[in-house]
């Protein structure tokens, strides 16, 4: 049975429960059944079941539209219909490195996040409707860059 008051499952037991004690229950007993809900609620918001590194979901909105690869992992673009996103990304997570990313969108100024991280640089987001766009980065010691991309 659903209760769409709270937005949990409720079986049988625990209306059966619920009866026999009046309409209501002591304080543990709803703590016992909202804390699994909860943490299931955190677990699929936070990246689903076995999202793992390089793997997770991207924190950029819209669709991928361009991917460089640099030797010791990737610079990811992503579009939307007025925005334009970029990360750099480890391939292998774990070990503190210099990273740089940037995005420049054509007529505006570069937006860059960089400094010493262990999975990823940016996300970086600019305006770029109707505008190309360039991007470049940089992943322990080694570039990569674009010319004007998604015109």
């Amino acid at each position: 049975m659903f209760d769409e008051a709270m937005g949990l499952l409720v079986n049988r037991a625990t209306i059966r429960g619920t009866e026999a004690a009046g309409g209501r229950t002591g304080c543990g007993r709803s703590v016992r059944l909202l804390v699994p809900a909860l943490t299931v609620a955190l677990g699929l918001l936070l990246g689903g079941v076995g999202a793992t590194g390089a793997s997770a979901v991207s924190v950029c909105a819209g669709r991928p539209a361009k991917t460089l690869r640099i030797g010791t992992g990737e610079l990811r673009v992503y579009k939307t219909r007025s925005y334009a996103c970029v990360l750099a990304v480890a391939a292998r997570p774990g070990a503190y490195r210099r990273m740089s990313v940037q995005i420049q969108p054509r007529g505006g100024r570069p937006v860059v996040d960089s400094g010493t991280f262990s999975r990823q640089a940016g996300p970086v987001t600019v305006h770029a409707l109707n505008r190309c766009v360039r991007v470049s980065g940089m992943i322990a010691g080694r570039r990569g860059s674009t010319g004007w991309i998604l015109c």
